[in-house]
């Protein structure tokens, strides 16, 4: 009997084995010695079509399935905010995020209050995510001020340009009480503009942004501007932000329009090997000439660790110490 039973169990082991063998992805090195089982497919999470995220992330996903084998595809999402959500949760594996986000995420604070995300680490900087506060000629307004009493789109609650469009409203005296808030994302914005339902909208996302670039189209298009002394305002609050201009041609301004930024990100699971997460910051930042937008000039392994406020990943951080040496 005793030998039947071991005979038992052991089979029950040997299956279990092959099940989890054929289960389970290829494994490398984490980064501390140990192994770390790497997705046989990576997701990631952009934002809305009309955005700087979605185009970037296709782009990047296919230089990621070229240069490393490993099958990418980019995602339509809600941005910044839901996207450290959905890594935290595990429903994607790489994002791109705002760096004051990410920020929020590790700290718990704003719209992750009580909530800190810390299995999740930066891959690099990407380009300025400029705070465009985007009108039209004959809406009244010309300064942050004018917009008290309109209808002005600030985003989803949470999101990153909801926080930036809060705290640039904070620093000219005035809170979203003063406005008629609308939390519309980047289309529903250019949409709502032209229609009239709006006056003026809060757009965080690269320049030129393809939401704005399809509203010039068919509008004269005006960016409110920051002034200097404002912007050194929130910067001295907000370290995370900086000064930033929208060029003149840009939507057809005539122009320089002078703004703050924070930086656009790509984050990761924490658990992804090393190895692999070398291979993708590789495979991006060597690159960047096969990505088709004008947010692509700015991706550049040497600024990459620059205004990052949370860990690097510690493939990132291997490959950035390689060419930065």
């Amino acid at each position: 009997m005793l030998n039947k039973k071991f005979g038992f169990y052991a089979t029950v082991a040997l299956a279990g084995s092959v099940f989890l063998a054929g289960c389970g992805d290829d494994t490398a090195t984490d980064g501390e010695g140990g192994e770390s089982t790497d997705p046989e497919f990576i997701s990631i999470l952009t934002g809305g079509t009309t955005g700087t995220y979605y185009p970037l992330g296709g782009a990047m996903a296919t230089i990621i399935e070229n240069e490393t084998g490993v099958d990418t595809t980019a995602e339509v999402s809600q941005a910044s905010a839901a996207n450290m959500t959905a890594l935290a949760d595990g429903t994607g594996e790489i994002a791109f995020v705002q760096t004051d986000t990410a920020f929020y995420a590790s700290e718990g604070s704003n719209m992750f209050e009580g909530e800190v995300i810390d299995s999740v680490s930066a891959i690099g900087a990407l380009y300025p995510e400029t705070i465009q506060i985007v009108t039209t000629e004959g809406s009244g307004i010309s300064s942050v001020e004018d917009l008290a009493g309109k209808s002005v789109s600030v985003g989803a609650p949470g999101s990153g340009t909801y926080i930036n469009a809060e705290q640039i409203l904070e620093i000219h005296g005035m809170t979203m009480d003063d406005i008629n808030a609308q939390n519309l994302d980047f289309g529903e914005s250019q949409e709502s503009l032209q229609s009239g339902q709006v006056q003026a909208a809060f757009i965080t996302a690269g320049t030129p942004t393809g939401a704005v670039e399809s509203l010039s189209a068919t509008s004269d298009v005006n960016i409110v501007p920051v002034s200097a002394e404002k912007a050194g305002e929130l910067i001295e609050k907000y370290p995370y932000y900086a000064e930033a201009v929208v060029p003149s041609g840009t939507y057809g301004l005539t122009e320089d329009v002078p703004t703050v930024s924070v930086l656009a990100m790509l984050v990761v699971q924490n658990d992804i090997s090393e190895d692999l997460v070398y291979d993708i910051t590789k495979a991006i930042y060597e690159n960047t000439d096969q990505i088709q937008h004008a947010k692509s000039e700015y991706i550049q392994a040497e600024t990459a660790l620059e205004g990052i406020g949370i860990d690097i990943h510690p493939g990132a951080q291997r490959y950035f110490d390689e060419v930065n040496q």
